[in-house]
This record gives structure tokens, sequence and C-alpha cells, in this order.
């Protein structure tokens, strides 16, 4: 396996898995979002936001991607390559772990202000700390791409 494939195959975890992520994340408060409007619809704009943090991690993983774009180049060396393969597994698995459990935490909040519950600042932030996990990901990768 050349240098340039395994980047490239890390390229695809890094932005594959971190957009598949956020998809799933942002329809599973979609969808609780939709359950939440046969309650209250009046409160669709917080639904709304809450439906939206899950999306970051696949901006994670784009901006990953231009952090090490630079060195997809042919003359690539094999620990470069290696390097830039763990840091697409490292940002795949922690933004699918991070995208999917804040996605929980913001559903269940949504589901509670459909229920009458006064809890968006509160679900904000404790949404914010799987969304911690995900930023240090992308760290990593800075820190990989800074070493290669």
């Amino acid at each position: 396996m050349t240098a340039i494939l395994l980047a490239y195959i890390g390229v695809f975890f890094m932005v594959g898995f971190s957009g598949m992520a956020s998809a799933i994340g942002t329809a599973i408060c979609g969808i609780t979002a939709v359950g939440s409007m046969k309650k209250d619809s009046s409160k669709f704009g917080s639904y709304m936001i809450l439906s939206a943090l899950p999306g970051s991690q696949g901006l994670y993983g784009f901006v990953a991607y231009f952090m090490i774009s630079g060195f997809l180049v042919p003359e690539i060396t094999i620990a470069q390559g290696v390097a830039i393969f763990a840091g697409g597994l490292v940002m795949a698995l922690v933004a699918t772990i991070s995208a999917y459990m804040q996605s929980r935490v913001c559903a269940n909040g949504i589901a509670a202000m459909g229920n009458g519950h006064d809890v968006m600042t509160n679900t904000l932030i404790l949404a914010a700390f799987p969304e911690l996990y995900a930023i240090l990901g992308l760290a990593s990768v800075f820190l990989i791409s800074i070493a290669i």
C-alpha cells in the first residue's frame, strides 16, 4: 500500500465519518423536534438551534482535511501517510461518538421543552460537553499536521 493511498483512506475516515455522524445526529434531533412541535410549535427556533448542534462535528472533519491537505502529494513519505491515516481515525471515532452523544443530549432537551419545561439554556450547557471532545479530536489532527 502506498503512502498516498494510506493518507487518502485517512481523509476518507476524517471527512466521511465526521459528516455521517453529523447527519445522523442532526436527524435524531430533527425527529425529536418534529414530535415536540406537535405539543408546542412556538419553540421551533430553540428546537432548530439544538438540532443543529451535532452538525459541527462534520465541519470539524472538513477543517481537519484542510489542515493536512498540503501533505497529499505524490512525494508523501510512509510516515506522513501513517500520521494522516491515524489522524483520520482519531477524528472519525471522536466525531462519531461526540455527535451521537450530543444528539442524545439535545434530543432530550427538545423533548423536555415540548413538554413545557424551560431547559434551553441548561441543554446548551450540557451539549457543550460532548462537543469539547470533537474539538480535542480536531486539535489532535492539528498537532499531527504540525508534527509531520
